[in-house]
């Protein structure tokens, strides 16, 4: 994969758009209802910025991945929630006030912790044998303004022009995941001789990556006692991730094409796995009512 039109232009105006879409549907009030709910944000923030990169970071050891396949897969475990895992959290009953509440927290956060975590795996994996540099300051810089500035955009959209910004609201809403799905197509439309390899590469450790921390962040809001709408959420926010904003670090600001592949094979699982998990829940709660019946 090369760096070109798609990394250096298509990759950072979708996930400007993207964060706008986001920014559009808040409202300042929103900003409360993380204070109404600060045990549930605690243990989905904890969950998605500290435990996932952990995990991916012991996985990319475990599976012995090469040094840029590992970074890679610690980007996306970086990445935060976004359109995508809130629309999994609402597909399939979960506290979608949280979701979105989990995807405007961690999307605020990330800018200041991906670039310092990025460039300590890099440090970790890659030593000093690599062309590849990450400027932290620079990077925090860029993301802000690919992530939070849209962010910060919509939401005066929204406060100055509440009519119109529904409607752009509604558009935008599906953009994200459609442009997700468009960008991976032409990836593996401009890769389709290497796409084997790239899962034979790190499709393995990204289905194990997905898949864990699903079940855990589901899990956690359970033995934190947390209600079973705020435990689907948690789940899907800290297993649904941003592969655009992944993909945007790795191909666009580090400028490494062989770190997007995780991000690739993840973003695709991603959407088989989350639905299989969203089936199983809602599996589990019918057994549940069946057996409260009898």
């Amino acid at each position: 994969m090369q760096a070109d039109v798609l990394t250096k232009v298509i990759l950072p105006v979708s996930l400007f758009l993207i964060m706008f879409g986001i920014g559009i549907s808040l409202k300042m009030s929103d900003f409360k209802s993380i204070f109404k709910a600060p045990k549930a944000i605690v243990v989905g923030v904890i969950a998605q910025l500290i435990f996932l990169p952990i995990i991916a970071f012991v996985l990319a050891i475990v599976f012995r991945l090469p040094s840029e396949l590992a970074v890679g897969l610690i980007i996306i475990a970086l990445a935060p929630g976004g359109a995508t895992s809130n629309m999994f959290t609402y597909l399939y009953k979960g506290d979608v006030s949280l979701s979105v509440s989990l995807t405007l927290l961690v999307s605020l956060i990330t800018p200041f912790t991906i670039p310092v975590l990025t460039a300590l795996s890099m440090l970790y994996f890659m030593e000093s044998s690599t062309e590849f540099e990450l400027p932290i300051i620079k990077t925090i810089v860029q993301l802000l303004v690919i992530t939070v500035i849209p962010i910060a955009l919509g939401m005066l959209a929204l406060s100055r022009m509440p009519v119109i910004a529904r409607k752009v609201e509604s558009v935008l809403k599906w953009f994200s995941i459609f442009f997700l799905f468009l960008i991976i197509a032409l990836i593996i439309m401009k890769n389709s001789a290497n796409m084997l390899s790239f899962f034979a590469q790190a499709g393995l450790v990204t289905l194990v990556l997905n898949i864990v921390v699903l079940i855990l962040g589901y899990h956690l809001g359970n033995w934190t006692r947390l209600d079973k709408k705020q435990s689907v959420a948690i789940g899907f926010e800290v297993g649904i991730q941003n592969g655009t904003l992944a993909l945007v670090v790795a191909g666009t600001l580090i400028g490494n094409a062989t770190m997007m592949i995780p991000a690739v094979t993840y973003s695709i699982i991603m959407f088989l796995s989350g639905a299989v998990f969203g089936w199983w829940l809602n599996n589990k709660s019918s057994k549940q009512i069946i057996n409260c019946v009898d």
